[in-house]
This record gives C-alpha cells, structure tokens and sequence, in this order.
C-alpha cells in the first residue's frame, strides 16, 4: 500500500498557504507510484490583494515545467478567478487562445507559465484539488474493461472521462461530469490519471491516496490469481555475465544512438526490470503504447525490444531499425514547422539482461528509465485485469510533439560545447586535472576524474555534482601503471555513462637528477607513469571511441621539456618528448575513426600541483642555483611575456582542443608556457 506520509511528516505548516501548497506537492511527488517524474499538477484557491490593493478570488497552481517532488514556492503561479471562470460558458478555446487568455489573469507577471492544465483546476468548484498519474488508476484507466473495473471499485463515486488531450474541452468535461453526479468523489482520465480535491489540504490529500489504495488492492487480488505478464518465458543473465556483456555492447548502442545527436547511457537491471523483459508477454505489450500521456517526450510512443543472440550486429540493426520505423511515424503526422526528435530509442529493453536508457545527459536518461518503470507497473496491473490499451500512434505524436508539451522542454538551459560529451581525465584531483573538470564541466561535460588519490577525486566530483547536477562527475581510483585496473575503469565507465569522447592524459610526476646520478629505478618510474601509462590509458580509450564510431579526441599534457632538454632531467625530458610523440603516432593512426589526438606543452604551473609540493620543487631549485621560495619568480622572469601559468591555462588549452573548434587539428602541440624562448618549437 501507498503510505500516508502527511501522518509521518514532523514538519509543520500553516493550513491554506503556499507553504501548504507547497509540501503537499512534494509528498505527493516523492512516491512515484502516485506522480510521475515531472507530471500531475496541484492547487489551492485563496485570496489575495490585487495591483489595485483590493481582494480578489485567486487560484495557485503549479507552473509549467516543474516537478512535484522538488518544486518550491516559487514555482506556483497565481491566476484571479474572476477573469477565468467566464470561460466555462465557452464552447471551444484553442491552445494558443488559453495560453494566451491565462496569461492576462496572472496576478504576477513573474510568476512562470501556469500549468497545462489550470483550467480543470479552476473549473472545479473546491478550494484544493489533486491531479495526479497512479500507477493502479493508470492501469485501470488503461485496460479495456476499465469503466466496469471502476464500477467495482468505486461504485458511483467517481465520473470517467474518455481520452482526451489535455486543455479547454478536457477540463470543460471534468467540471460538467462532476456537476452532474452528484456522488462523485473522483475523476478517472481514461488513459491519463486522476483527479480528486478536498475542502482542505490534508482531506484531498488522503483522499489521493485512499482511491490509490482502494485501485492497488483491487489489482493485488487479481495478480495472485494471474502470473505477471504471463509469466516467466527466459532467465536473466547472472550478475557477473550481465556486467561483461554491458561491457562490450554499451559503446557500441551509445554510438549508434548517437549517430544523429551525441547521447548519454544508462543501465538498469532492477527486479521489475528483469521480470519484465524476461516474461512471455513482454515483447507484444512494450510495443503496445505509452502508458500515460506524460512519458512521451521522455521514452518515445515504445521502447525498442530486444531478444538478442548474442551477435552485435543484430544491435546495431535493431537500433537502425528502430529510427526508421521512428522517421515513418514522424513523417505520417508531422506539420509543415514539425522538427523531428533523435529517431534513436530512449528505452532499449534487453532480453536476459535488462533496460539500457539513453538521454542528452545522465539526469536525461535517468528520467527515461524512472518513468519506464512506472509504464512496467501500469502493464502489470492492466495485464492482470485483461489486457492493456494505449493511446494510438496519431494521438501519441499529438503529444510527443504538442507545443505546450514542447514549452516544457524550452525551459532547459541551451546546450553548451561539451554536452552530451564525456570526459576521462587521468590525474583528475590535482591542480591541473581538477580545474580540466570544472571548466568541461561548466560547458556541459560529464567529467570522470580518474587518480590514485580517490579521496580528493571524491571531493571534486561531488563538488561538481552539487553545482551542475548529480552524475556530471564520477571519480574512479586507477594507477595508470595498472593494465587491470585501468580496464576496470573504463568498464566502470561504461557502465555509467555507456563511452566516453574525450580523453585527458593528464596523470604526473617529476623526478630530477644529473643524467649520471639517474639510477634505473629513477628512469624506469618515469617511463612507467609518463610512457607506458599514457599508453595503456590510451590504449583503452581509443578501443571504446572505434567502438562507437562517433571519434573522440585526445588530449596529452606534456611539458616544455618535450621539446627542450631541460637540465638534470633527463628521465623526465626523455619521456615526454615519448608522450608527445605518442599523441602523434595516435593522430596517424586514429583519423580513419574521426580520433583526434592533440599535445599541451605547459611549463612550471605551481599551483595546486602535487609535483611542485614535493622534492621536485628543491631540485630544480638546486639545478638553478636558487632557493626554493624563489623558483616561481624565475620561471616568470624567463618567459617572454613575464607571466606565471596556472591550472586554469593549461585547463583552458585543453578546452580548446576537445572542442568542435579545433575539428580540423591533430598531431599538434600547443605551448602554454608565458614564451620559454628555448622552446619555441621549430
């Protein structure tokens, strides 16, 4: 059952306020077997002074846009009642009429976009009203015999309301079938939701859930007697075969789902997950519909329904497949200013393994995958009472791309250079790592901070994540002299974002000694973590861009010293002048696959360097003849343009090369060094 959580809350709150308004939204919200991600709408009337200062009958409900679960006040609108109910005694009102018309009865210019669906709000003459997407009255509201199960159910204390898309004629139909039974408790949607109100917050609250309750028992009953989706026809990969199978396939559907606009991946292998793909009646309702109106613009009208052999080009045509057919129905209901989405599936169900979800970031595909669970429970129960019914594939693309629906979208932030992009950038806590992150990160990146340090990897991940979002940055501990472990990362990473696009050969460290002093442990540490460790990183990252089929681009730090031979550092020199030859050799090799590889060549950035806090910083001192505490002011006074470098430069190069403005460029080395004249390159 459904908890009550108003009865378990501690918090309290003044009764008919927008605080009121405000914490009831969110506890509806926080089950999403009551509210869908981003769906369902809440309100209050009150009163409240005008621009005159006089008192008006006012309605709030929630804004355009906003979900229950975290909405805060500011994201309710204000309307004046008496400029709104004259329009019931309207026949008909355009969207663009309604729209229009809502926006003159704001009390607040200020306030956001009332919801789509004010007017069944205003229309309704009771001070608190409920619209939400349960799963039980969704699975009612979409089984072929719903009416009669809700007679059942509910005897005459409800009004049913045949499909209709949400506006002025739904709401005008709610407010007449309330009118005119005069039991009624409740407004199921068919197909879409309900409805219900009260003449105080916490009455439409409980009775939300009392009817959500009253429909789940109802469905329980029929479920023991009815095995789930007919029952089990297949068995789930075991956990360990599942993780090697991701493995392998994740980049290549991240690549083919991309082929027309970069995609983040996710995975989920939850048990409703599993017990539906893996049932025997999985493949014919997945292909049914949509299971309210609400999941379209996130999981498309059907998820694409593997049964897969094992071969990858059976993926890869299934997915091509998929966009065609998807094309088909876009080009059989578009108008003439419709723009088509990405044709590529938002919900990729897998036989025996799972539902692999793509979006434009990780929140994106979470969403996808959030909402596909609560279509999963809606089939279940609409299966068990005798079949389960969808809306049709024209009044699916009416809202797939309805422009009020669309408006919604319209408010996300504009894509910036590095979205739908994944960076990896070894040495990821230290000062140059760590600001190559944030910076990627402001322009749209999801950024894996990869450091034997997972402690301060940590720290700037979750930085990251409380200031663009949770799942921009995952921080994973890698020795980059470790063949496994950097495989096991790169797995890891799959995993969590499906590929990468970027990679960032930043990991370091310095070691200076006269050249007959450099003793083979010396050499060979600096050939392991500088050489062979680019290479291995590498390596990895070049096979999961070729998987993908989407290029990528590589970017090495190396060093004033790849090109110039700096004194007592022959170890150190030697190997990155190996590095950026390396970058060289990969830009060769990779312009078949669109990889770029690219070289930074910085020089003496001392801040928030691990090297520089260790004996490196004494012994380049002593090769300069210098004190330490003077080392900073000497490398600024050899350069050309007297200036120190920080992070931030060498994060800044770096930006430069990853993006679509040096597409045209690799095999290059950039110096940011203030102007070492000794190593102009020539």
């Amino acid at each position: 059952m459904i908890e009550n959580l108003w009865e378990t809350s501690t918090k309290t709150v003044e009764a008919n306020t927008l605080e009121e308004l405000t914490f009831r939204s969110n506890l509806i919200g926080t089950d999403r077997r009551v509210c869908n991600w981003g769906g369902g709408n809440t309100s209050f009337k009150t009163k409240a002074l005008d621009f005159r200062g006089q008192e008006v009958d006012i309605m709030w409900v929630k804004g355009s846009g906003s979900d229950l679960a975290t909405m805060k006040e500011s994201n309710f609108t204000a309307l004046q009642l008496e400029h709104i109910l004259p329009l019931q005694e309207r026949e008909d009102m355009t969207d663009e009429e309604m729209v229009d018309y809502l926006g003159h009865c704001m009390i607040n210019k200020s306030h956001p976009r009332a919801s789509i669906e004010t007017l069944l709000h205003a229309f309704l003459p009771y001070k608190h009203i409920d619209h939400t997407h349960p799963d039980s009255i969704i699975s009612i509201c979409c089984a072929p015999n719903g009416k009669e199960i809700a007679k059942e159910i509910f005897g005459d204390r409800f009004v049913w309301v045949p499909y209709i898309r949400p506006g002025f004629l739904l709401s005008k139909m709610i407010a007449d079938g309330v009118k005119n039974n005069r039991n009624a408790e409740l407004v199921l949607m068919e197909k879409h939701g309900l409805v219900v109100w009260g003449e105080t917050a916490r009455e439409s609250y409980d009775k939300t859930l009392q009817v959500i309750n009253e429909a789940k028992a109802y469905i329980d009953e029929q479920l023991m007697e009815n095995p789930a989706f007919g029952g089990q026809a297949a068995e789930a990969l075991s956990p360990e075969k599942r993780q090697e199978v991701l493995n392998e396939i994740l980049p290549v559907i991240r690549g083919q789902v991309s082929k027309n606009e970069g995609m983040i991946v996710s995975y989920d292998d939850a048990d409703d997950v599993l017990e539906f793909v893996n049932s025997a009646r999985a493949s014919k309702l997945s292909q049914v519909g949509a299971a309210c109106p609400d999941h379209l613009v996130h999981t498309k009208r059907v998820p694409l329904f593997i049964d897969w052999d094992g071969n990858i080009e059976t993926l890869k045509t299934s997915i091509e497949n998929y966009q065609n057919d998807y094309k088909k129905y876009f080009e059989a209901y578009a108008l003439e200013n419709d723009e088509m989405f990405n044709p590529s599936p938002r919900v990729i169900l897998i036989k025996g393994i799972g539902m692999i979800n793509t979006g434009k970031d990780k929140a994106s595909a979470l969403v996808s995958g959030a909402l596909y669970h609560r279509a999963i429970a809606v089939m279940k129960g609409s299966d068990a009472l005798g079949g389960f019914t969808s809306l049709s594939a024209e009044e699916s693309f009416g809202i797939e791309y309805w422009p009020l629906e669309l408006y919604k979208l319209s408010l996300a932030p504009k894509e910036a250079e590095f979205s739908r992009k994944v960076a990896f950038v070894t040495g990821g806590a230290g000062g140059i790592g760590s600001e190559t992150c944030r910076l990627l990160a402001s322009q749209g990146a999801h950024v894996v901070l990869a450091d034997l340090n997972l402690e301060g990897a940590d720290k700037i991940a979750n930085d990251i994540n409380a200031t663009y979002g949770a799942g921009r940055a995952t921080a994973v501990q890698m020795d980059v002299t470790n063949e496994e472990q950097i495989i096991a990362s790169f797995q890891q990473v799959i995993r969590t974002y499906g590929g990468i696009d970027i990679l960032v050969n930043n990991a370091g460290l310095a070691t200076s000694s006269p050249f007959e002093e450099t003793t083979l442990k010396e050499w060979n540490l600096n050939m392991n973590v500088l050489g062979t460790g680019y290479f291995l990183v590498s390596r990895e990252a070049f096979k999961v861009m070729k998987t993908q089929e989407t290029g990528g681009s590589m970017i090495f730090i190396g060093s004033k010293n790849s090109i110039y031979a700096g004194k007592n550092a022959s170890a150190y020199s030697a190997v990155k002048a190996l590095e950026v030859h390396l970058a060289r050799c990969i830009a060769a090799e990779g312009g078949d696959f669109s990889i770029r590889a690219n070289s930074v060549l910085p020089d003496a950035v001392l801040q928030g360097s691990a090297i520089w806090g260790s004996k490196w910083r004494e012994e380049r001192a002593a090769a300069y003849g210098i004190e330490p505490d003077e080392l900073e002011n000497h490398y600024k006074e050899r350069t050309v343009l007297k200036e120190n470098i920080y992070p931030r430069d060498i994060a800044e190069a770096i930006a430069f090369f990853a993006s679509s403005k040096s597409a045209k460029t690799t095999g290059c080395m950039l110096t940011v060094d203030g102007g070492v004249a000794a190593a102009f390159t020539r």
